[in-house]
């Protein structure tokens, strides 16, 4: 399956690959991201989830290129597929297939984070499946996101089960590194630093679908698990830093490869593009390029422009 620039032959790939859904029924979709190609990589019931696709200028069906599946951030009840379009076309500047992937959230699909995990895994199942056609090496895939995000892509290597049942498990949606910014690796009260009893955290419970203790990849940390880079805001008030200094004692315990990058005095959010005047995005971007490199996923220095 090539994948062209062209837009009616990208809604041609589309309309091969699944049935669409019915215009009554469906639920409306998330907004394209600009500059990416489009595919659908799962229909459950009446919600369409697509893949965002960055290539490189040379890019080809049948390369072996590096990828990484960047999943956006938002509670699990809300967000934007386009969060992380930057690092994904910067990426793609730079030799790699980038994805930004969508999953089901709550205010969209009244979904349950069990869910989201299970599109997570989907996505990067498909994208695995699909490697000749996306013109990626299999055993170069990442997966990134932020927040919900970051949870969700720490899920996707680390927690077993919450596989949707129609996806192939013959396929491994286990990631072969990690990019995480600020993201949610304990999502029990004393992790978030709630009380347990808030109207805030009830509201979590209530759309989660498993027990939070089920749902924190800080539980599942073995051995073998994906060299990791971690972006945290020292001053972050939604994810507490200290979650992740656990995660990190605990996947360098367990002699995984895991980098903690603390920026003082830097809240939720703060590597977005766009945010303050740009100098977070730009640093975790460089310092995510200097990772990939050590892993010989990309090469020469990085230059950011942004």
């Amino acid at each position: 399956m090539n994948i062209p620039h062209s837009s009616t032959t990208v809604l041609a790939i589309l309309l091969c690959i699944a049935p669409a859904a019915s215009a009554d029924d469906a639920v409306e979709p998330f907004p394209d991201v600009p500059g990416a190609n489009v595919i659908v990589f799962k229909h459950v019931d009446d919600v369409v989830l697509r893949l965002h696709v960055f290539q490189p200028d040379d890019w080809a069906a049948g390369d072996r290129r590096p990828a990484i599946v960047f999943y956006f951030g938002g509670g699990w009840r809300n967000g934007n597929s386009n969060q992380f379009a930057h690092q994904s076309e910067y990426l793609a500047s730079h030799g790699m297939v980038a994805c930004c992937a969508e999953y089901r959230v709550h205010n969209k699909h009244d979904s349950t984070v069990t869910q989201s995990i299970a599109d997570a895994k989907s996505a990067m199942r498909y994208v695995r499946s699909h490697a000749a056609e996306l013109g990626i090496d299999p055993d170069r895939i990442a997966a990134g996101g932020g927040s919900a995000g970051g949870h969700l892509a720490a899920a996707v290597a680390t927690l077993p089960g919450f596989d949707d049942p129609e996806d192939d498990r013959n396929v491994s949606c286990v990631p072969n590194a990690l990019a995480l910014f600020n993201p949610a690796v304990d999502i029990s009260a004393e992790g978030l630093g709630r009380n347990p009893e808030s109207e805030r955290h009830q509201e979590l419970l209530t759309r989660t679908g498993a027990d939070v203790g089920e749902l924190s990849p800080k539980n599942y940390v073995t051995g073998g698990l994906p060299p990791t880079i971690i972006f945290h805001g020292i001053a972050d008030g939604t994810v507490p830093y200290a979650q992740v200094e656990v995660f990190q004692q605990r996947m360098q315990a367990a002699g995984n490869r895991c980098e903690l990058v603390g920026y003082a005095d830097k809240e939720h959010g703060f590597f977005n593009f766009g945010r303050d005047d740009n100098d977070a995005y730009r640093d975790t971007l460089r310092r995510l390029h200097l990772f990939l490199r050590d892993l010989e996923w990309i090469e020469g220095e990085p230059i950011i422009q942004n």
